[in-house]
């Protein structure tokens, strides 16, 4: 029947070119269909109408889905089974099939070993309104909501939006997946989506094994926004690799995370794992920019990791900026690589704020930067508070070697009862420079470990180190930032960000010109979103009021 649809309106169509000029004729379309599916249905029904549903998802699964098709499930009900949108359906961006929900509410998929909601080898594909759940070995081996290529060629599949959905009990809870080198997504949207009890992750982009001599990213264009990832547990299990992530972005150029958060995921990983997981990361990645978001109270099962943001292997032309990270096992930030390849370069993190990390592992404080080769890392005007955590206290910033060009300017340092600073030995100025930092000690002693050596005051380290000069002039500072909220503030939520603001003139202007100094465009804004100033504040926020 819509064989015969689409041949009589496409004669019509031809009609009508001939009888009145190309100039007045509007673009063709085929026609498009809208199935519905509903428990009261019936799967003889013709699904064209509410009164007329299938009854089943075995019933459209036998249904192919032409561009601009709709698939639309009763709002409130179950559906056991799942969803495939195949390499033969949907494939145009500009008229999408779209798998949704009817007459009010979210209607659910419920997967059992299989994902709920997949596309393969096709986009053009708006899923919308849904829950996703999953039981049997779709938490341990599925996506579900499953994006996957294996087409050769580098070809990328445009167009894809998930927005409004709900997606728990899988491996992962939403994945986007490239088997090919440079084949992959393109332009695909995850929007207002809360993914949580799944087992590795909340939401994953991956691509196959990085080549550092010639990149080639399965996915490029992904935006992911308003988007919760939490309680992501891990798996005791898993003991080859990390589990319990809230947001990874692997194999992809040209991505976002803003508005977003993961909290709480990692809670069972597995203590014997080589590495742990991340609330939100980025590896073997381009041109990625994590921003306005907030990762805490992420857990790790072992003796690493546990971070809230984290460049990883492989990322190139990245930016952490404006997001808040509080109460994590590991650091609030870290960047890290374990390979020898050039491939890790020119990345920032900026306007950030980190308090109460180290929860678990103290000793690798509110930011870590650590690797085999690290370059070119800017790290400027962040507020890292490390207070001491039930582990013992920790420090502010802690370096490690294979470092080159790393730079920390204009942040604020505050530690109790630990060295503002680890640094191991072998850092030169040419590995690591800190200039224009505000370094407080708010309980105990002040003090910075380099190389070994412990120094009680900021001139003489400065004098054994070449640290905290500028043009051969001292830079730096050890001044109380007069936080709103107390010298540790503690912080609970993303409101409480407003606690780490300075509310004393100590710090106001104090930073360096890092465009007129480094030629660095510093942005024009702090955390808040509030005029930065030439020169800048001190650390992430311009203070209030200065008294």
């Amino acid at each position: 029947m819509r064989g015969a649809a689409v041949t009589t309106a496409a004669a019509a169509a031809v009609l009508l070119l001939a009888g009145s000029g190309c100039g007045t004729t509007p673009h063709y379309a085929p026609p498009s269909a809208t199935y519905h599916v509903a428990p009261d249905g019936d799967d003889r029904n013709s699904g064209t109408s509410p009164d007329e549903a299938w009854r089943t998802l075995d019933r459209a699964e036998r249904t192919g889905l032409e561009p601009g098709d709709r698939l639309l499930l009763k709002g409130g009900a179950r559906f056991a089974g799942t969803i495939t949108v195949g390499e033969d359906e949907a494939g145009d961006a500009d008229r999408p099939v779209t798998v949704g929900s009817y007459g009010g509410g979210r209607a659910t998929v419920a997967a059992t070993d299989t994902p709920g909601i997949s596309v393969h080898n096709t986009a053009g594909v708006a899923i919308r309104d849904v829950e996703v759940t999953g039981a049997g070995s779709s938490y341990t081996r599925e996506g579900g909501i499953n994006l996957y290529s294996d087409l050769p060629g580098g070809e990328k599949l445009e167009g894809v939006a998930v927005t409004d959905v709900e997606v728990s009990g899988f491996r992962a809870g939403i994945a986007v997946g490239g088997t090919q080198s440079g084949s992959g997504f393109r332009d695909v949207t995850v929007r207002q989506a809360e993914l949580h009890g799944n087992k590795d992750v909340g939401l994953l982009t991956y691509g196959p094994a990085f080549d550092a001599g010639k990149p080639a990213y399965a996915h490029r264009d992904i935006r992911i926004e308003e988007v919760e990832a939490h309680h992501n547990t891990g798996d005791p299990r898993l003991t080859d690799t990390h589990s319990g992530n809230g947001i990874i972005l692997g194999g992809v150029r040209d991505a976002t995370v803003r508005d977003s958060s993961a909290h709480d995921n990692g809670t069972r990983a597995s203590a014997k794992a080589p590495a742990g997981p991340v609330g939100i990361w980025a590896y073997d990645a381009a041109d990625i920019v994590l921003e306005h978001n907030t990762s805490y109270r992420n857990h790790t099962g072992s003796a690493v990791d546990g971070a809230g943001f984290g460049l990883d292997a492989n990322v190139t032309g990245s930016t952490i900026q404006y997001n808040l990270a509080f109460q994590n096992d590991g650091p609030g930030y870290y960047v890290y690589t374990d390979k020898k390849n050039g491939a890790h370069i020119q990345n920032t993190i900026r306007y950030n704020v980190a308090t109460e990390n180290g929860r678990k592992l103290p000793v690798n404080g509110a930011l870590a930067v650590h690797g085999q080769d690290i370059r070119n890392l800017d790290i400027y005007q962040n507020t890292l508070v490390m207070s001491d955590s039930p582990n013992g206290p920790g420090p502010a910033v802690r370096l490690r070697g294979g470092q080159t060009g790393v730079a920390l300017r204009n942040n604020i340092l505050v530690t109790e009862h630990a060295p503002l600073i680890t640094a191991e030995a072998g850092l030169g100025t040419r590995d690591v420079i800190l200039q224009g930092n505000d370094y407080a000690a708010s309980a105990g002693p002040w003090s910075i470990d380099w190389a070994g050596r412990s120094f009680a005051g900021l001139g003489a380290w400065r004098d054994a180190t070449g640290q905290e000069r500028v043009d051969g002039r001292p830079s730096g500072l050890n001044a109380d930032p007069c936080f709103a909220g107390g010298a540790s503030p503690a912080v609970r939520s993303a409101a409480d960000a407003r606690l780490i603001v300075p509310d004393c003139a100590s710090l106001a202007g104090r930073g360096l010109d890092l465009r007129a100094l480094f030629g660095t465009d510093a942005g024009a804004v702090d955390y808040f979103g509030r005029p930065a100033g030439t020169p800048p504040p001190i650390g992430a926020a311009v203070p209030s009021a200065p008294r």
